[in-house]
């Protein structure tokens, strides 16, 4: 049972406690951070029970857990207790309009659902409980451990992107933007992690009746490791007696399921009430994002785009790393239209000396290719240029993911083909 005291932990510094394991930062088992959480831990008047951790975040850490009152496997997110309650307010909203629509749509799917919520007393505050569908990786958990060149198999990338477009659209009806990256850029080399599941993760062979050592076959035996106080004396209230390493699920490539849903509402919103900005990582922000702008759901179009360019080349459009003005930069080298005179000023501010440099009007100087032709060439060099990488698909093949690429890649929110007209393609079916 999780431990429900109410004495504060002792202040630490973040080489207090040390743990061979990799996994959250013991520095965060804190007043206002995680919840110290065990296997085997009852939850919710003793409904879910705590079989194995799926992954850990900067505000979070969730876990496969059974729900023994509806005999289901489930996933329960367990946020820090500092988070501010606008934002869980407004996820709960979104996810409670998701669990509730009525709408009859293909996306609906594609998306994961909020099954149950409730809060969690514990040493370290009051923490957010999200009980949602039990998932498995992400396509960046998949793409780093299977496949060396980092590429899906060029059928099941157009799967993958194919449902989520049709989820993203799911989500567009209901006038709600999903707001986080969905680019696996978001989930490495960052110091501002989220779930380590990622936000596209496909589905698991398992079901109600599946046994729990099946489900520890597919997840991977949990791993432990002690948590010891450096100094030799006893853990302080709040600190768990040990981390579990996430998951690994040691799938085989074969048995992979083919079927993949969005996660993680994090920075959801409504088109209606957008919150004052959003957190995507720069490389793959939206440009009215950028540039500070009113936003709404198209900002998903704008990151569909870095992610197809992804899941079939291997990596993001745009450089990681970049500056605001270098963006900009790559962002005119490749959008579909010219910038908007509304952020030319500000683009101006951002910008650093670059060769080329832009007009007043926006529009690049001495460019040896339009946007069309460079967006193609850059899709075809990192596509069939590297030796070391599979190249499955046909130079038109690759001149239509360029062709939806370029579809999402506007300056102009409102001219980003939605997503339902995107489905129409008929090389996405």
């Amino acid at each position: 049972m999780a431990s429900t005291g109410t004495k504060s932990p002792p202040t630490m510094t973040p080489f207090q406690y040390a743990c061979d394991i990799d996994a959250e930062p013991l520095h965060r088992y804190t007043r206002g951070g995680y919840h110290p959480t065990h296997l085997g831990d009852q939850l919710n008047d003793r409904r879910y029970r705590v079989l194995h951790k799926l992954g850990w975040g900067g505000y979070s850490t969730v876990w496969a857990a059974r729900d023994q009152h509806l005999g289901r496997y489930v996933a329960v997110k367990i946020s820090v207790s500092e988070r501010q309650s606008a934002q869980i307010d407004r996820q709960l909203h979104v996810m409670r309009t998701i669990a509730t629509s009525s709408l009859k749509h293909p996306g609906a799917e594609s998306v994961t659902r909020l099954l149950d919520h409730f809060e969690l007393d514990g040493p370290n505050g009051t923490h957010e409980c999200l009980v949602l569908e039990l998932l498995g990786p992400s396509v960046p958990a998949v793409l780093d451990v299977r496949f060396v060149d980092n590429r899906l198999p060029a059928k099941l990338a157009k799967k993958v992107a194919r449902q989520t477009l049709l989820g993203l659209d799911y989500l567009h009806q209901h006038a709600i933007g999903h707001g986080e990256s969905l680019s696996r850029i978001n989930y490495k080399k960052l110091t501002r992690l989220d779930l380590h599941t990622g936000n596209i993760a496909f589905t698991l062979p398992l079901t109600d009746s599946t046994s729990e050592d099946e489900l520890a076959r597919i997840l991977g035996k949990p791993e432990l490791g002690q948590v010891r106080r450096v100094n030799g004396e006893k853990l302080g209230s709040g600190i768990p007696e040990y981390l579990v390493r996430p998951s690994v699920y040691p799938l085989s490539v074969s048995s992979l399921p083919d079927s993949v849903k969005i996660v993680d509402y994090g920075e959801s919103f409504f088109d209606a009430e957008p919150p004052a900005t959003l957190h995507t990582p720069l490389a793959v922000r939206a440009p009215e994002i950028v540039f500070g702008d009113r936003f709404d759901h198209r900002v998903d179009l704008w990151s569909m785009a870095c992610l197809v360019f992804e899941l079939y080349t291997g990596q993001p459009p745009f450089d990681f790393g970049l500056t605001p003005g270098t963006l900009i930069a790559q962002m005119e080298e490749f959008a579909a239209d010219r910038l908007p005179e509304r952020w030319i000023e500000r683009a101006n501010r951002l910008r650093e000396p670059v060769g080329g440099g832009t007009d007043q009007a926006g529009g690049k100087r001495d460019a040896a290719l339009d946007t069309e032709q460079a967006l193609q060439q850059w899709l075809e060099e990192v596509y069939f240029d590297d030796g070391r990488k599979k190249a499955e698909l046909s130079l038109e093949d690759i001149r239509k993911v360029g062709d939806l690429v370029r579809k999402m890649l506007w300056f102009e929110p409102s001219s980003r083909e939605t997503a339902s007209r995107l489905l129409t393609d008929t090389w996405l079916s």
